[in-house]
């Protein structure tokens, strides 16, 4: 491919020029080589270039509309070109600006690839430090209960879904001594060779330091423990001033921004036809764009810390592949067929006897209800809205319901989101008393299964009721370990995890695991503190955003009523110079149709920065997606009344 042998040719040229770049690759686990994201950084590159240069065509077609003309006065009587021929001028321009979009657009867009493998390092940098002391924990954990280093690293990462972008980076150093045949201190210092954060370099080169002074690795994880839980803190303020930055910047660029962009071409569609097509552009693809964007890299750069799925492999025994099976009529098939039915009935019966706790504990099966709801509502809507010759009048009928039909499915789901939310917070809340006591028990000489039975009796919160479960389980003939991770599956958050994981993994090592127990219950309150200060750093945020909307809605309204009704009635009456003033005889020309097209893409666009302000609330405020869908509702509701009781 021509491409390829492009990039192989400048590659070879100048190898020095692209070791940042290789760096940032390898050190952000693209898990893509060199040349070949470079071929793929010219081939969008190329695309995008295409695209706006396509754009810039069509812009520069609008410098030949009717009534178009060059403002320059020709002082030096220059000779002008003749414009009979407008029809090849508009190529020649279009071509020209065609080619200049394209250049700029290739250039730039190559430019953003090659930075990007950078910002992916520095994100995964902050999300290194941001869970460290989470993961070091575990080692920590695990080498206490006697585990060697290998062990512990190949356990660790097995538990990426728990202990995220660390977890990844032990993936390394298990490849390296698995796969490639190199020794512990080799592959860990490639790691610390690659990793994007210096605080774990820090750690690793230290470890590497005391495994070869045959110093006890146990006690250097220990105070690691110790200092990295007190860096936490600091590590969360750095990562709540970007948080802080970033809500500012979208405040500026998608608040005000678009609504100084309304003012101004609602005052130029009063005077000129094109506004009415660049609004729209606006509102329906450049907010939705840039919003999504926004969030793209508020998920880059945020710790996602709301679900986690444990993976369960099941092997299917073959060992005997070429003997026939032979099925005895009431043998255990017929009892594991009947087991199947049992848990199915089991299921029904719980959910008629408590349907909204199934809805709950899965806020998600509700759409299973809305979503049908909605479209009966939209489907009814369609054939019951009339034909209407005028689009305007048609859009004014149906944007509403479509709303409406949003809220259908949106509100009964955000109900059950925070209901769930609520739950977790009080179970994860009460977590490092449980563990504090745990561990207390487990020092006196008790089983973990013994202290568990003490602790029913007592009263914990929320937990307490899952303390009974925990309980009931063991009795039923669980053990410890699979009734803890039948908790952490009911749970389902990254805190109760890293507890279970924590604990599980220590006692399959010792039974005296009071002091893990110990570190678990320290690591579970600073997770709750750091949660807590991001919270309340975060909440001011999100009170602008709602400061900001009602701001962006009460300028619309406003505009809306002093302005836009104003011109309106000019345009209706057809008033004259003299009975409108010096001031009004430019908008007196204006049809009503240009009017309620404006007065709709100011409701949409309010609509459209309802849905996405409050999806980015929830997501920088409480660091989840899905807490946005009440911040979506209560945004739509808003905007939904205002434009149709008040304006």
């Amino acid at each position: 491919m021509i491409i390829d042998r492009y990039v192989d040719r400048k590659i070879s040229r100048n190898k020095d020029a692209y070791l940042t770049l290789h760096g940032d690759l390898v050190s952000s686990r693209s898990g893509i080589t060199l040349h070949r994201f470079l071929s793929y950084a010219i081939i969008i590159s190329l695309c995008a270039g295409l695209a706006l240069g396509v754009a810039g065509y069509l812009v520069s077609s609008l410098f030949f509309i009717p009534g178009f003309q060059l403002q320059i006065y020709n002082v030096f009587n220059l000779p002008t070109p003749d414009y009979s021929f407008v029809g090849n001028m508009r190529l020649y321009v279009g071509i020209f600006a065609f080619l200049v979009a394209f250049v700029i657009g290739t250039f730039f867009s190559y430019f953003i690839m090659l930075i990007f493998p950078g910002m992916q390092k520095n994100a995964r940098a902050t999300k290194i430090n941001l869970t460290l002391h989470n993961a070091v924990s575990y080692l920590y954990a695990m080498r206490r209960g006697g585990a060697e280093l290998l062990t512990i690293f190949k356990s660790i990462s097995d538990n990426a879904d728990i202990y995220g972008e660390v977890a990844i980076e032990f993936r390394q150093v298990v490849r390296d001594a698995e796969y490639f045949g190199l020794d512990i201190l080799a592959a860990l210092r490639n790691l610390s060779l690659t990793t994007p954060s210096e605080k774990f370099k820090d750690f690793l080169e230290d470890l590497i330091s005391v495994i070869n002074s045959g110093g006890n690795v146990s006690t250097y994880l220990e105070t690691r423990v110790r200092l990295y839980q007190d860096e936490a803190r600091f590590e969360q303020k750095q990562f709540l001033s970007l948080l802080q930055m970033v809500a500012e910047s979208y405040v500026t660029v998608f608040v005000a921004g678009p609504l100084f962009l309304i003012i101004i071409m609602v005052v130029m569609g009063m005077v000129g036809s094109s506004a009415t097509l660049q609004l729209t552009a606006i509102t329906y693809l450049l907010l939705p764009i840039g919003a999504v964007m926004f969030m793209l890299f508020l998920d880059m750069v945020s710790i996602k810390d709301e679900k986690v799925e444990r993976y369960e492999k099941a092997t299917e025994l073959k060992e005997f592949s070429d003997v026939a099976i032979v099925r005895i009529p009431g043998g255990e098939e017929e009892k594991f067929k009947d087991l199947e039915k049992y848990e199915r009935s089991r299921k029904i019966k719980e959910f008629l006897k408590d349907p909204l706790k199934w809805f709950e504990d899965r806020a998600e099966r509700i759409l299973y209800v809305t979503v049908p709801i909605a479209a009966v509502y939209l489907l009814l809507l369609f054939l019951n809205t009339p034909h209407y010759s005028d689009s305007e009048i048609y859009y004014a009928v149906i944007d509403d319901h479509l709303i409406i039909a949003l809220l259908i499915v949106l509100l009964p789901y955000a109900i059950f989101v925070e209901l769930w939310r609520k739950r977790v917070r009080s179970i994860e809340g009460s977590t490092p008393d449980f563990l504090d006591r745990l561990a207390g028990i487990n020092r006196v000489g008790m089983t973990i299964a013994g202290a568990i039975g003490i602790l029913v009796r007592a009263n914990l919160g929320l937990i307490s009721y899952e303390i009974k479960r925990i309980k009931r389980d063991i009795d039923w003939g669980a053990s410890v370990n699979d009734a803890l991770y039948r908790f952490e599956k009911r749970i389902k958050t990254a805190t109760i995890a890293r507890t279970v994981t924590l604990i599980t993994k220590a006692s399959e090592m010792s039974g005296d695991i009071g002091e893990v127990l110990n570190i678990a219950s320290s690591d579970a309150r600073m997770t709750e503190t750091l949660k807590k200060e991001r919270n309340g750093e975060m909440f001011i945020y999100t009170v602008i955003i709602y400061l900001a909307f009602f701001v962006f809605v009460f300028v619309v309204s406003v505009l809306n009523t002093n302005f836009l009704s104003i011109i309106e009635n000019m345009a209706e009456t057809g008033a004259s110079g003299a009975s409108v003033g010096a001031s009004g005889g430019a908008f007196s020309q204006t049809s009503t149709m240009a009017v309620d097209s404006f007065r709709r893409l100011m409701y949409h666009t309010c609509l459209i920065q309802a849905f996405f302000s409050g999806l980015i609330a929830g997501q920088m405020g409480e660091g989840s997606v899905k807490a946005g869908i009440k911040h979506v509702v209560i945004l739509l509701l808003v905007a939904l009344i205002i434009f149709n009781l008040f304006i």
